[in-house]
């Protein structure tokens, strides 16, 4: 029997459901210059893979790789394909053209450029440092993708609003400001929002990704504050 490639034996069921965001985070890019709101959505479901990989590695047990391909895995999804959505809402409003180069064009490639560079430093940084800390320094590269993302499903197309939004997120993400991980039971409950919002963004005037949107955003300036005292709160 010819021997078998050393990953079948090394990965398990989380690990492939983390290899499986990276593919996901490849498409939501490819889509992005031709399909936003498609890929858009895709960023949602590398969202959610983020989210089950570490149910399954909770429940069945992880390997030594999970922690190096998660945050691989999340170079792709949540820093490459976000900036190429948003750098796509620009070329289309300013119609930006690499043929008559302009100043917008260099602030178009600039700003998501700094995205996809700060977001892999918050990755290694995590992966090296807080990792099994239960909370993490700086806005989590998930949560700056899926504030974006939810965003333009919910209807913020306005270029200028959509580079703002992005370069906070530059600033945010190496922020000395401490984010907890989301309980297992409130990840579930926004895991939940998220597949309506991929599955029917549109519905009910994109009540979905609004309401994604508000509590993305509601985490991301009361979270390092008020989240760890709610947790607290309903432990006692």
């Amino acid at each position: 029997m010819p021997p078998r490639p050393r990953f079948v034996a090394r990965l398990g069921l989380a690990d492939a459901v983390t290899a499986t965001n990276a593919g996901l985070g490849f498409l939501a890019a490819a889509a992005a210059p031709f399909a936003p709101a498609l890929a858009a959505r895709l960023i949602l479901l590398a969202a959610v893979a983020d989210g089950l990989d570490g149910v399954l590695a909770a429940h069945t047990g992880g390997t030594p790789l999970g922690e190096f391909l998660d945050s691989l895995a999340d170079v792709a999804s949540f820093t490459v394909a976000p900036a190429l959505l948003v750098f796509g809402v620009m070329r289309r409003a300013w119609e930006l053209s690499f043929v008559a180069p302009t100043p917008a064009l260099a602030l178009a490639l600039v700003v998501p450029a700094a995205f996809v560079v700060v977001g892999v430093v918050r990755l290694g940084l995590y992966t090296a440092y807080d990792i099994d800390r239960g909370t993490t320094e700086g806005v989590p590269t998930t949560l700056a993708a899926t504030v974006l993302a939810a965003a333009f499903l919910a209807g913020v197309r306005d270029p200028v609003v959509v580079l703002l939004g992005l370069a906070a997120f530059v600033a945010l993400m190496v922020a000395p400001v401490g984010y907890p991980d989301l309980r297992m039971r409130d990840a579930l409950a926004m895991g939940v929002v998220q597949a309506g919002a991929i599955l029917a963004p549109a519905l009910f005037f994109r009540v979905f990704p609004r309401l994604l949107c508000g509590f993305a955003l509601a985490y991301l300036v009361l979270g390092p504050r008020y989240y760890p005292l709610l947790v607290e709160g309903k432990r006692t």
